[in-house]
Order: C-alpha cells, then structure tokens, then sequence
C-alpha cells in the first residue's frame, strides 16, 4: 500500500525562491508535504523558517543531508550551487526537487544526469511553466488545426528595468539566459513540435547593474520548417504579447491567460 504520509522536504536556500515561493508552496499542500529542515548561511533567514515551521536549520548544506528526517531535498539556492548540491543528495541516496536552471552547462546537467541513474534516489526539475493554463490552452488551439499549419511562433517576456541583484552578474550564474532561459526556451521547443535544424542567438546588456546579459533574442527552426522567435528583456521599455501564433488559416495573441483569435 502507498503510503499517505507527507513528504518530509529539506529546503535549500532561503532566499526570493526558496523562501519567497517553495515555503509558502509547501506549506499551502500540508496533507502532501512537511517542511522538516532548512538550509541557508545567513542566519536571519534561518531563523524565520524556525520560526515559521518549528523545524532544524543548518548553516550549510552538507548537514542538512545528513539529517535523515529530510527525504526530499529541495534546491533553491544560488544557479552555480545547484549541480554540486543536487550531486551531494543524490549520493546520499536522497530525492530531489530542483530549482531551474538545472545547470551552468550541458556537461553539468549530463553529470546530474549520470548521479541520478545510479542513485537510490531521483532529481525533478521545478519547470512549473510548463503548467501554465495559457501556454497549455495555446499548444490545444495549435493541435486542433484551427489556425491551419502554424508556420510561426513569437514569445516575449519584456520589461524595462535597472535590476541589480546577484542574477544580473555572470560569476553568479546571473543573466536572463539562465532566469527566464529556462523556461520560455522550454516552451518554445515544445511548441516548435520538432527536431530543432538550426538556431541563432543574440545576447545584449541594456540596462542592469551586472555585467550579465538582460537582454537577449533566440530564433529556433525546426526541422518542420516552423519558426519559434523568442525574446526575454529587462531592457526593453516597449510590451509586447507573451504569445504571437501565426497559421495559415488565422492567428492568435495571448497576454496572460487572454487570449485572442482571429
């Protein structure tokens, strides 16, 4: 019989992801899931999630792996931290629950992906995006043919902004590549509904602190002939729709979850 216990999660990194979101996440699905540990250097951040759910903090990672109430270790912390520690609970045999990006590289996510198949654990990506009602809704127009052959695709993440937090310095695993990248690079090889045939990229600095990109463009084609043209920018004052779908028999927009067909 499965069991019904909830799932005793360790959280790495008590920051804007960690603390901001996964606690708050977790803590809404009581009956799936129980914060047990958490983890992060400075200690104000400790203390508000001892404070919150009465449970062990650690200074640093190593301990809270070791600690064998955790089964699920969740890794919220700084980009270029998330392969060495996912690779230390994985060897311990531990679950876990990745924040994105996976990694600073394809050899690193490859390597993950080896620690993985040999430990008595597993590794789940948080590409929550994936579940997005608008993004779902648009892949059901497309499949129901009634745009006709969809020939083009544009997604847009924009907005204009001087940000200057560590996800805007490259020694940090900052730039909107590896923030956003992620998950509108996902949508759109899912929408691309292919094996990828060519791509271009242009990565810019516009208007964050850092010295990470803020702004950059990516054109994917399929071996289908479709076009998906992807743009995420912190550097562009203009909006535009998040989705632009163009078929043969019509087209959409999409800003939100309103979406508009003609």
């Amino acid at each position: 019989m499965a069991s019904t216990k909830p799932i005793r999660v360790g959280i790495v990194g008590l920051g804007r992801a960690g603390w901001g979101m996964h606690t708050n996440e977790l803590k809404k699905r009581g009956d799936k899931f129980e914060i047990v540990a958490g983890c992060d250097p400075v200690r104000k951040r400790r203390d508000m999630l001892q404070e919150k759910c009465g449970c062990p903090v650690y200074a640093n990672v190593e301990a809270l792996i070791a600690d064998d109430s955790v089964e699920l270790v969740d890794i919220a912390s700084r980009s270029p931290a998330h392969v060495p520690q996912a690779l230390l609970a994985l060897a311990a045999n531990k679950y876990v629950f990745l924040e994105k990006p996976i990694a600073l590289s394809y050899p690193e996510a490859t390597q993950l992906k080896t620690a993985a198949a040999s430990s008595k654990g597993a590794i789940f990506i948080r590409h929550n995006r994936r579940f997005e009602a608008g993004f779902q809704h648009i892949r059901e127009i497309i499949a129901s043919q009634i745009l006709g052959k969809v020939y083009e695709i544009k997604l847009r993440r924009n907005s204009y902004q001087r940000r200057d937090d560590w996800q805007t310095i490259i020694e940090c695993g900052g730039g909107q590549l590896l923030n956003w990248g992620p998950h509108i690079i996902d949508h759109g090889l899912r929408f691309l509904e292919s094996p990828l045939a060519d791509m271009w990229s242009d990565l810019k600095k516009i208007a964050a602190v850092g010295d990470a990109e803020d702004h950059l463009k990516v054109i994917l084609k399929g071996q289908n002939g479709r076009i998906v043209d992807l743009e995420i920018s912190g550097g562009s004052a203009i909006k535009e729709p998040e989705y632009i779908v163009l078929g043969t028999r019509g087209g959409l927009t999409c800003s939100g979850n309103e979406i508009h067909l003609r």
